[in-house]
């Protein structure tokens, strides 16, 4: 018989047990593997989402957008002479306003061809004619949210912008809100024919306007694009079509469900802990057989390969319960998660997310399981026999070998799935850096409680827990590094979302004003300081010139070739003039009041050091279709931390003063007076939109939040892993713990005095696996909130001891759960019975 069936024969027999013993194993797959295949069949019906619904969601096969302008009549006639069907959609931010309320609304004028694809939910329904109006004032509608706050029902009147019009329907769903970008309030839709001719479309107004296009069955997209471009070559038009309806969205899903998949791997790792905890006490039970086989002939490869048998079934087992229970999950809260996406998305099985979990759960329970096996399977049999025999030992190098390339493996498998490279190597550093550490802590946690506990003398309650904790089979080490690194991701996700949280609170308050006030005409400007600077709660009021241009060029070539993907580079960026510099010069020289000579620009210091810019370098700039190419003369110092009025690019007043244009204004007030000085502004400035500060500080808090929340399940999924590990850690040692309760009895240790040591020892345990958890969490808030985002970042105080007394409950709990049977045992029973 071949060694093969030999060691097949061998597992077979030993399976016929069960699996009894392996249950923290399976549990730890299982949760593991279920948390990484739930968010892989999320991403990638979202991602299926987005592919299959493109034209819809973009509202066309392609989009042509330009920016504060409507194309001409011969641009619009070379559009509509290469599509089957255009529809012209402009968009803009504005106030809505019933009585003394005002809200920002996110504005939508559209034409009768709106939508090409799909169809607007209303309610109550209405026809296709209806935003013609009724009573002589056009039809609008408006998102429940904006209805609401403005208490507005069907057949009410309301004012856009100045502009009166009735509510005809609530907005529940439109078919292309993902494809129109950013909002900055609740969605209104009106008919573009009521807005021709009003200021909010008047020259220099900030808005958008977007030609949605159908093209006839079969149309190549690449070789439309490619005539698009080179038609409006300098035009200040920006193509996006089916293909990609929504890169943004598309690149937040994959890289929030890429970062939440290295989270589940980091549970796993905590459940790899447990599978080798696992491992290695029914190697310590069965080393016994071991000697036996050994002893009868039989070989390390044919032990080895017996074993390995067994782990693989069961292995096998832990990930087809995993792959169900994710799936599972998912399907039962199918739900609840197409409801929460802006757009429709079908969730089913897909192969490749349950595939990606079942590689990881394969890799990690061979790597965790090969380290004890491979001590086992080596040692001689007069060793196995022996208790000194089974103490820990570094494997042959043979094994090192192969688990460092299944390292390797995982790794590579992460990198590759994820798309992620740099975050996917600092996550496998920081929870290899996490778990090393704790591992030296766990080390040191036993060292210290040796050492204290010879020193406890008079104190039994105390020497008792610490000669535990520090005796050769504690389960100090799988407690702390299990326990530990499951807290300490969380407590990386609370310091990171406290640091943000706070940095945004202490600097509000201090630096930045209330609101941002856009789209006043220049003969408003007078008027509307003066109006502002006479109220007694406004304490400043700044202006400056406002257009929005897109960096073409750098030196005569492309930008993104000379600089890359930077985030000045992508779409349009505010641009001003001015005679006198708003900020500090870095370097270079300011342009003299009455420079009239070829166009000179100032760039933000931080930003042109990025984008690798030096004085004398070109820039062209598309403003309103026409590149302006101007001479970099100077850098500036611009903090866009205080929120107030800053541009990237600043250009002398000759270079921009005729160009069509509004002015942008920031109004500094108290909180208490925000509301009066919103009224008078639209009624008096019916035009102009003020965007509270404070609210959209609010909106970016909640988006933070539902991130933070999204984390975090992800991260109890590694926090439950760890208690799982917990459990096991305490099961295996329960009859350790009632010898070690029948001894003290028989020494005269009361009840109390022993559950007492047990306490204390769980707690010692739990407390040594939070702080290291508080360490991690501040390391990475500091490094998240400080070194990316550019804040200063501040301990929290509160998130730190949630962890550590999170932490003592949990080992508290654990090893409470086994102490009734410990203490309840006979001590005579306990004594005689075989080790």
């Amino acid at each position: 018989m071949s060694g093969l069936a030999v060691a097949a024969t061998i597992a077979r027999r030993e399976l016929r047990g069960g699996v009894r013993g392996f249950r923290v194993f399976l549990a730890c797959l299982v949760l593991g593997v279920a948390a990484i295949a739930a968010v892989g069949l999320v991403r990638e019906a979202i991602r299926s989402g987005l592919a299959d619904q493109g034209a819809e969601l973009l509202g066309g096969d392609a989009r042509l957008e330009f920016t504060y302008r409507a194309a001409s009549a011969e641009e619009r006639a070379w559009i509509e002479g290469r599509a089957g069907a255009v529809s012209e959609v402009v968009s803009l931010r504005s106030m809505a306003g019933s009585g003394d309320d005002r809200a920002l609304t996110q504005l939508k004028a559209v034409d009768d061809a709106y939508p090409l694809i799909g169809a607007l939910e209303l309610d109550p329904p209405v026809g296709p004619g209806a935003l013609a109006g009724v009573g002589g004032l056009p039809g609008a509608f408006l998102d429940p949210l904006l209805a609401d706050r403005l208490g507005l029902a069907p057949g009410d009147r309301f004012t856009l912008g100045g502009i009166d019009f009735v509510l005809m329907a609530r907005l529940l769903r439109e078919p292309d809100s993902l494809g129109t970008g950013m909002a900055f309030g609740p969605r209104s839709i009106v008919s573009l024919d009521a807005l021709r001719g009003t200021a909010l479309l008047a020259p220099g107004a900030l808005y958008e306007t977007e030609y949605r296009v159908a093209f006839p069955q079969g149309t190549d997209l690449a070789a439309e694009k490619a005539a698009a471009v080179a038609r409006f070559e300098g035009a200040g038009m920006r193509w996006a079509d089916s293909r990609r309806a929504s890169p943004a969205a598309e690149r937040f899903t994959d890289r929030l469900g890429s970062f939440l998949v290295l989270v589940g791997l980091a549970g796993l790792a905590v459940g790899g802990v447990g599978i080798s905890a696992t491992v290695a006490g029914w190697l310590e039970r069965k080393a016994a057989t071991v000697a036996t086989l050994r002893a009868l002939g039989a070989s390390g490869a044919v032990i080895r390969g017996a074993f390995l048998i067994q782990l693989a079934v069961l292995t096998a087992l832990g990930l087809a319960g995993g792959v169900t229970l994710g799936a599972g999950a998912v399907w039962a809260a199918s739900g609840p998660i197409a409801a929460a996406l802006p757009f429709k998305v079908e969730i089913a099985l897909s192969a490749r997310p349950l595939a990606e979990a079942a590689l990881y759960g394969a890799l990690i329970a061979a790597i965790f399981a090969l380290w004890p096996l491979a001590r086992m399977s080596e040692m001689r049999a007069a060793l196995l026999y022996r208790a000194s025999g089974r103490a820990r030992r570094v494997p042959p190098l043979r094994a090192l070998v192969v688990i460092g390339a299944l390292g390797a493996v995982l790794l590579a498998a992460a990198v590759m799935f994820s798309g992620l490279k740099g975050l996917t190597l600092a996550a496998f550093a920081a929870v290899t850096g996490a778990l090393l550490v704790l591992a030296l802590v766990a080390r040191g946690v036993r060292w210290l409680a040796r050492r204290a506990g010879a020193a406890a003398r008079g104190r039994p309650i105390w020497r008792t827990a610490l000669a535990a904790m520090g005796a050769p089979r504690s389960e100090a080490g799988a407690v702390i590094v299990s326990l530990g690194l499951g807290l300490s991701v969380l407590a990386a996700v609370g310091q990171v979302d406290a640091g943000l949280r706070g940095a945004i609170a202490r600097d509000l308050p201090k630096t930045a004003p209330a609101f941002f006030a856009i789209d006043i005409q220049p003969d408003q400007l007078a008027a509307f300081r003066d109006r502002l600077t006479g109220m007694p709660d406004v304490t400043k009021v700044e202006t400056a010139p406002m257009l929005r241009g897109v960096i073409t060029e750098i030196n005569g070539r492309p930008a993104r070739e000379v600089a890359g993907d930077h985030w000045v580079l992508r779409g349009d960026r505010g641009v001003t003039y001015a005679e006198a510099p708003r900020e500090a010069l870095t370097e270079g020289a300011w342009w003299a009041p009455d420079y009239a000579g070829p166009p000179l620009v100032s760039v933000a210091a931080k930003e042109a050091g990025e984008l690798g810019l030096k004085l004398g370098d070109r820039l062209t700039v598309n403003i309103l279709g026409r590149d302006i190419e101007a001479e970099i003369a100077s850098f500036r110092a611009v903090d866009f931390a205080t929120m107030g009025i800053g541009f990237v690019l600043t250009f002398n007043p000759a270079a921009l003063s005729a160009a069509p244009h509004s002015a942008l204004a920031t109004i500094y007030a108290p909180p208490a007076a925000e509301a009066g000085i919103m009224r008078a502004l639209a009624q008096e400035f019916p035009n102009v939109t003020a965007i509270g500060v404070r609210e959209t500080i609010g909106r970016v808090s909640e988006a933070l939040g539902a991130i933070a929340r999204a984390t975090l399940m992800a991260a109890g999924v590694t926090l439950v892993t760890g208690f799982v590990v917990l459990i096991g850690a305490a099961a295996s040692g329960e009859a350790a713990r009632a010898r070690e309760a029948a001894l003290l009895k028989t020494l005269g240790a009361t009840r109390g005095m022993i559950l007492g040591a047990f306490a204390l020892r769980a707690a010692l345990m739990g407390a040594a696996a939070g702080v290291v958890a508080i360490g991690f969490g501040g390391l990475a808030g500091w490094a998240v909130v400080d070194l990316v985002m550019g804040a200063e970042f501040r301990f929290a105080p509160a998130s730190a001891i949630a962890i550590v007394a999170g932490g003592v409950v949990a080992v508290l709990a654990a090893n409470l759960i086994f102490a009734r049977g410990a203490l309840g045992a006979r001590p005579a029973q306990v004594l005689r019975a075989p080790e």
